[in-house]
């Protein structure tokens, strides 16, 4: 039986139908969206709908804080970071990659590119072994915790997931909280390998995976890695996207999905692209069932 977790933009209209869909088992609250009144309200919202909560912590994901203009600008992150330059490191969605000279704590100078305004909560990935990231949970992290604590929820996505220390520090805040483990780097999949799920369900989060595998190819390798860590992982980011922009989805995307449950996923998570829009997601949630049918019948 094939189901699937839903982003939900925490105003959007849509969310009650959403949350009736027939394959939906959860609803994921993505930390990074702004909110009017804080994590408390938000929650309560969304709670509401009934379907089960997942509030996606960022923990060490390195994103931009505040606005820069390249070249010859420094780059304000939300860790300190310690790393051998020079060296690559990589923005939106692996697609620019540019240059860093130089770090100092929270701080990056880059050499060149990307030739725009980087706007703040934009993700940057540094895909190297020398990569040093101090602390894990952000401030809003673990507002969100206390916000979840107050009203008594508890299950967790946390991003990064690297070592057993990362999901002990969210369950010391949140106390038998249920934490589902995002594996996005090298250091995560050796992490499955070794603690498997013994201290939450893994999920194979493809969007910065994808590129910190650095290699495309060994993508294919780092999903069938999590799901023998796993049986039960779920498989999340870069599933039916083209949907977010034409109302037909591409090929590639139905053959994605059909080699994703020939790997033994059956729980899939649908990204912020495809989940703003109601008829994007529903029609993401209606091809899910047909796709799964088909294999099934095939």
């Amino acid at each position: 039986m094939i189901r699937a977790i839903v982003t939900a933009p925490p105003y959007a209209s849509f969310l009650d139908e959403v949350a009736a869909h027939p394959l939906v088992c959860g609803l994921r609250l993505n930390t990074v969206m702004p909110l009017r009144d804080g994590p408390a309200e938000a929650l309560d919202r969304l709670h509401g709908l009934g379907q089960p909560l997942w509030v996606d912590l960022k923990g060490r994901q390195l994103r931009v804080v505040g606005a820069a203009i390249p070249p010859y600008t420094e780059v304000r992150l939300s860790h300190p970071i310690r790393v051998d330059t020079p060296v690559d490191a990589f923005f939106s969605d692996g697609r620019e990659c540019v240059r860093i000279v130089a770090a100092d704590g929270k701080r990056i100078i880059l050499a060149d590119g990307p030739r725009r305004l980087i706007g703040p909560g934009e993700s940057i990935n540094v895909v190297h072994p020398s990569l040093e990231i101090t602390g894990t949970l952000t401030e809003t992290d673990r507002a969100y915790l206390a916000a979840m604590a107050e009203k008594g929820l508890g299950r967790v996505m946390l991003s990064y997931v690297e070592q057993p220390s990362d999901v002990e520090e969210v369950q010391h805040l949140l106390p038998g909280a249920e934490v589902m483990l995002k594996i996005e780097t090298a250091r995560g999949l050796a992490y499955a390998h070794q603690y498997g799920a013994s201290q939450g369900q893994l999920m194979a989060a493809r969007g910065d995976l994808y590129i910190e595998v650095l290699h495309p190819h060994r993508i294919l390798g780092a999903l069938r890695d999590v799901i023998s860590a796993d049986p039960q992982a779920v498989v999340a980011s870069r599933i039916l996207e083209s949907l977010a922009c034409h109302p037909v989805p591409e090929s590639a995307d139905l053959g994605d999905v059909a080699y994703l449950l020939s790997l033994g996923y059956r729980t899939f998570m649908l990204g912020d692209a495809v989940c703003l829009r109601r008829d994007s997601v529903l029609s993401a949630l209606d091809l899910l069932q047909k796709v799964a049918e088909e294999w099934e019948w095939a």
